[in-house]
């Protein structure tokens, strides 16, 4: 529906026109009209997102105040912001919109498919096309919940609006800025539409856990047979929306999911995949999710055609799509399953020095989740142009507002009731560091984690790791055996020792700050390092 002069007094917005909820297609036309992009060949909406083609975490902040004070985890990430400098910061959009926004565009969504946990948030956009970003990564009510909605939380995201740093405490003049007592995000200067989805995300890792003792996750999900559910965890280009969309297991989502009592269930309603190199016999469900209603980011097409290279990184390598879940074909509707029976840790890492997939204790996978270890990847974040080996705690930390250990106790708790198998699984590289390695071949990944998922894994002989102590198969059906130990893919295996031994000094270094407040358990998981004890 189109409102004209919607009611929005409660913001004291007074834009001429405020459209609600309008039709994907009218988005799609409204954004074609006034230049913001075009259709490509299968009929998805292709645009540009601007000077930012990734997330900017050193702008996001948390605002200082009573209710965040002493429950957030403030750190390089988290970063504070004053209570004042919002109000100011606040006031300033506010007057922007009124004066130079003629038009804004209102989606009301929900966030949880789980309807006891469900957050009844409302997105204000300046673009049409980030509107159609809201339909597609969150979930859309009934009419019946149209009419009722009362929203809980409002994301304001307004890209032609630029702070000055000097006024309101801002680093530069983009901005992310989560307020949790006003229960308001404030999106400013960049188009970059995954600011959206990953606010509303902090705001449920903050929220969840507290409230509902549900364990919120960076990770996707799927499920089998007789609600057989996996899920993933990793950063983005880790692989999980590629491992989870699997087409003989249901999608349950490939991003952000909780744990509550009862299951897994999706917090968003759509999937936001990375499409750089995308090819239909690499990934067919994402490659044949790309049509009407889909989002199409940064992307460029070949000469003189409307067809999209995927090749093409001449603007970012970040390139990237949603759409809406019900465009992968096998996705599970409505978005939940049981409790996991496996875990999967995907790490991509750029030391080459990790096995392709490792069975670990319940000590070894919450030290793994404390740690997050995997390499950032091209493109992801502004400045990141080839991957850098980092250590991100929960697979998350720039979406976490409390302690890690706080996720990671969550962790090991839902994992002994529930007697969940947890796996190591590197996506990154294999016989050799950055530079020399290979990326791991997606058909290995594929064939063991379908070993995992069907027991077949278990049967296999397995030796432990030296120095970190995981268990490694020995064999699997459709993996080369010298595939499965790290070390004899590499032609020199000095060097491979070496860097092992410092791999493993770097996760020691890490994992400092989180050592007071692990467990025994966790403690005795760390890597072994007085000597490197090595095995043929």
């Amino acid at each position: 529906m189109a409102i004209e002069k919607m009611n929005l007094s409660y913001l004291d917005f007074t834009p001429i026109y405020t459209y609600r909820n309008l039709p994907i297609q009218e988005l799609i036309d409204r954004s074609i009209e006034a230049g913001y992009g075009q259709l490509n060949d299968t009929g998805a909406l292709m645009v540009d997102t601007g000077e930012f083609t990734g997330r900017s975490p050193k702008d996001r902040f948390i605002v200082l105040d009573d209710c965040t004070q002493s429950t957030v985890d403030w750190n390089s990430i988290n970063q504070p912001f004053s209570s004042a400098d919002f109000d100011v910061l606040f006031d300033q959009m506010r007057s922007y919109i009124n004066t130079q926004q003629p038009e804004l565009y209102v989606r009301d969504v929900y966030a949880c498919a789980d309807a006891d946990y469900r957050l009844n948030v409302r997105v204000i956009n300046e673009l049409p096309w980030q509107n159609i970003f809201a339909h597609n990564m969150f979930i859309e009510p009934s009419l019946d919940g149209l009419n009722r909605f009362e929203p809980d939380w409002h994301v304001i995201a307004v890209p032609s609006f630029k702070a000055d740093p000097d006024e309101v405490g801002t680093r530069q003049e983009n901005f992310s800025i989560i307020n949790f007592s006003k229960k308001i995000i404030l999106i400013g200067g960049s188009a970059y539409t995954g600011e959206i989805k990953k606010g509303i995300f902090s705001v449920l890792n903050f929220v969840l856990p507290k409230k509902e003792c549900v364990l919120s996750m960076h990770c996707s999900a799927n499920k089998g047979e007789e609600d057989d559910v996996a899920i993933f965890f990793g950063l983005s280009g880790t692989g999980k929306t590629t491992l989870s969309a699997d087409a003989s297991r249901q999608l349950i989502g490939d991003d952000e999911h909780g744990w509550g009592y009862e299951g897994v269930f999706n917090f968003e309603g759509g999937c936001y995949a990375k499409v750089i190199d995308l090819s239909p016999e690499k990934e067919p469900e994402i490659f044949g999710a790309i049509k009407h209603g889909a989002l199409l980011e940064n992307v460029r097409c070949f000469p003189d055609t409307n067809k999209v290279d995927f090749s093409n990184t001449e603007v970012t390598q970040n390139t990237r799509v949603s759409y809406p879940i019900d465009h992968i074909s096998n996705s599970a509707l409505p978005s939940k399953g049981g409790h996991p029976k496996n875990i999967f840790m995907l790490t991509y890492d750029a030391f080459g020095v990790l096995p392709p997939i490792s069975k670990l204790s319940e000590g070894q996978a919450m030290y793994q989740f404390i740690s997050g270890f995997t390499s950032k990847v091209a493109g992801t974040e502004a400045g990141v142009n080839e991957p850098q080996s980092t250590f991100s705690a929960c697979y998350g930390a720039p979406f976490m507002p409390l302690h890690p250990m706080e996720y990671a106790s969550m962790l090991g708790d839902k994992m002994r009731e529930h007697n969940t198998n947890v796996w190591l699984v590197n996506t990154g590289l294999t016989g050799g560091a950055y530079g020399t390695g290979q990326r791991m071949k997606l058909s290995h990944t594929r064939a063991l984690i379908k070993a995992a998922l069907s027991g077949e894994l278990d049967q296999a002989s397995f030796v432990s790791m030296p120095v970190f102590g995981f268990a490694i198969p020995q064999s699997c059906p459709g993996v080369p055996a010298e595939v499965l130990n790290p070390r004899s893919t590499w032609a020199d295996k000095t060097a491979y020792d070496a860097m092992l031994f410092k791999l493993a000094q770097a996760f020691t270094k890490n994992f400092k700050q989180y050592a007071p407040k692990a467990s025994t358990e966790v403690l005795l998981a760390a890597p072994i390092l007085p000597e490197l004890v090595v095995t043929e």
